[in-house]
């Protein structure tokens, strides 16, 4: 997915402070352009956190009828050095890049596209689609892989079934399951729907920091294995994500409804580099961005390639053009 924004933050992204063992992050919400736009639900990057693992920007929405919004229409536009996942509850949309990947991205089968040294795709909700629910997500590449091709995988995990819960594990290994999909950092990404009033605590690594981000229902989350603590669990609303820091084996889960709660859990090392991140790309100085941006204004199919077969909800074809740079440069801290 683009980040449509005609005025996107420059960020530089780096270590953060760790204090309580759960912290939440609470979302902003971001339209995606047009007077009948698609709003979103960012909750990464925001001042409060920017990374969890190599995870870099998460966009959360819906569901959301698209005889109201007009659904997803994002023309081809770059990335760089960054993968994106996109993980749908509820609809369908289809993927062009230019790697020359035609998809369908449907409910509960995760697209992993690699955009290291560049890519183009778009984006654009299928005809039959009535209803639009998922998440957008994107990996940061790590310095060694940050210049890799561009590549695709697509994996449709399998329900693992556990007392209290349904886990499907996209990336990385939770409860038993494994992804084949391979990342250029330690992942985890799994979605979970936990039965009503169902209380989990998930063998989890220690060496990883971890989000819970709750897509319906209400959620606790709590550290069971803390030392010396006593255990008080947090409680994560709907839209909210709730950030895990590294050093527990164990991560508590538990329902605090009467319907059943969805959830998206993410995890990762700690990053360890600092990255800057503007509009569609993950670099590591300003001068970088400018020229990322450049080589897509100036000579778009030179770094980034073709997208074939694109053609908008209202029948166009046009790419999706970079917004202005900030005035000022960006002053790395961390």
């Amino acid at each position: 997915m683009s980040n449509v924004e005609t005025a996107p933050d420059e960020v530089v992204c780096g270590e953060e402070p760790r204090e309580a063992a759960v912290e939440i992050l609470t979302p902003r919400a971001v339209p995606l352009g047009g007077p009948r736009a698609m709003t979103v639900r960012r909750t990464l990057p925001q001042r409060q956190r920017s990374l969890i693992g190599a995870w870099c920007f998460l966009d959360h929405y819906g569901p959301d009828g698209v005889a109201a919004t007009g659904g997803m229409d994002v023309p081809p536009h770059p990335h760089t050095g960054l993968a994106t996942v996109s993980w749908l509850f509820t609809g369908e949309v289809e993927h062009r890049d230019s790697h020359g990947v035609h998809a369908i991205v449907r409910p509960g089968e995760l697209n992993l596209m690699t955009g290291g040294h560049g890519v183009a795709h778009s984006e654009v909700s299928t005809p039959g689609t009535t209803t639009l629910h998922g998440a957008q997500l994107w990996l940061a590449l790590p310095d060694a892989h940050r210049d890799t091709p561009r590549s695709f995988a697509h994996h449709a995990p399998e329900s693992v079934h556990v007392p209290g819960a349904v886990i499907r594990v996209f990336l990385g290994t939770l409860a038993g399951s494994t992804s084949p999909v391979e990342t250029f950092s330690p992942l985890l990404g799994a979605e979970l729907v936990l039965e009503p009033h169902a209380t989990l605590a998930l063998d989890v690594d220690p060496a990883f920091e971890h989000g819970v981000l709750v897509d319906t229902g209400a959620v606790r989350v709590d550290t069971p294995d803390t030392p010396d603590t006593p255990d008080t669990p947090t409680d994560v609303a709907a839209a909210e994500l709730a950030y895990v820091a590294p050093g527990h084996a164990r991560l508590g889960l538990s329902n605090a409804t009467d319907a059943p709660a969805r959830l998206l859990l993410l995890g990762g090392t700690p990053f360890g580099e600092q990255i800057v991140m503007w509009w569609n790309f993950v670099g590591r100085t300003h001068d970088e961005i400018v020229a990322f941006r450049s080589a897509w204004e100036d000579d778009p199919e030179g770094r980034y390639g073709h997208v074939e077969g694109y053609v908008g909800t209202d029948g166009g074809t046009a790419r999706l053009h970079a917004p202005a740079l900030p005035n000022a440069r960006i002053r790395p801290r961390g």
